[in-house]
């Protein structure tokens, strides 16, 4: 009798040894889906990004459509972009792919979802592309390692650390609640200081949010799992989103704060 229960009880743990290991592969595997969506996403941003900087400068006056106060030419297409009322277009259009994204994402496929992806971090881009006009090409690289080093840090503690991180959330998502109202005010103000607030702030919110979408990601795993590949499919796309927004707002609130201008 006691060989038996020593046998099942072996059986038992061999099974639970099987269970956590298929667990722990398919969360590691769910997670780099996330990054790598995440990755491809920024890098399609900044190809877009800097595709649309050339057409939109010259070096010929006679192709010139405007010049900047800083000595910058635009073609046709980058007065377009950056100066008429098109750029209030390009600047919001990504926050209403967001928001219709958010609300629609269940009743996608996951390959429309990623269509949607792709199409939002190419829009970006175009967004995106004027930094290129007011800083420095070599300080947006430095910022932009700057941003990667943090978001790569503060993510990995989001994923290992085993203080739940719900409560840091909540008073971070309030944060953001925050500086978006902030930052509408200041278009009408054009206040220097309470840009300079809001850029600090968006740092230290945005770094939070980082560390608490990714506990969530990795938290929520099992449920996603077993609502089969396509859930699965999509809460990737989902939280690769999310994490690319935290990545951007980083990286524009530290180009803001120490970005050279040209």
């Amino acid at each position: 009798m006691a060989d038996f229960d020593r046998s099942r009880a072996y059986g038992l743990n061999a099974r639970s040894n099987t269970d956590t290991l298929a667990y722990d592969e398919g969360l590691r595997a769910y997670m780099i889906s996330v990054y790598n969506y995440m990755g491809i996403g920024l890098v399609l941003t900044g190809i877009v990004a800097y595709g649309f900087y050339t057409m939109a400068v010259t070096q010929n006056p006679a192709e010139a459509a405007v010049r900047l106060h800083n000595g910058l030419m635009l073609t046709a297409l980058g007065k377009a972009i950056y100066i008429s009322w098109l750029r209030w277009v390009i600047a919001f259009s990504p926050l209403v792919i967001v928001f219709l994204f958010a609300a629609r994402i269940n009743q996608m496929s996951t390959s429309t979802a990623q269509t949607v992806f792709w199409a939002f971090a190419a829009l970006m881009g175009l967004s995106l592309s004027s930094i290129f006009v007011i800083y420095t090409s070599t300080s947006i690289a430095r910022i932009f390692f700057i941003t990667a080093a943090t978001f790569g840090t503060v993510s990995l503690w989001g994923y290992t650390t085993k203080r739940d991180l719900t409560q840091m959330g909540s008073f971070m998502m309030m944060g953001l609640i925050g500086i978006v109202i902030a930052s509408v005010v200041n278009i009408f103000l054009s206040s220097t200081a309470l840009q300079f607030a809001i850029s600090v702030l968006a740092v230290v919110i945005f770094t939070g949010l980082t560390a608490y979408d990714t506990q969530t990601l990795k938290d929520n795993y099992s449920t996603y799992a077993r609502g089969g590949e396509e859930t699965l499919g999509r809460s990737a796309i989902m939280g690769a989103l999310n994490l690319y927004l935290d990545f951007i707002n980083i990286f524009i609130a530290l180009l803001q704060l120490f970005g050279d201008r040209r």
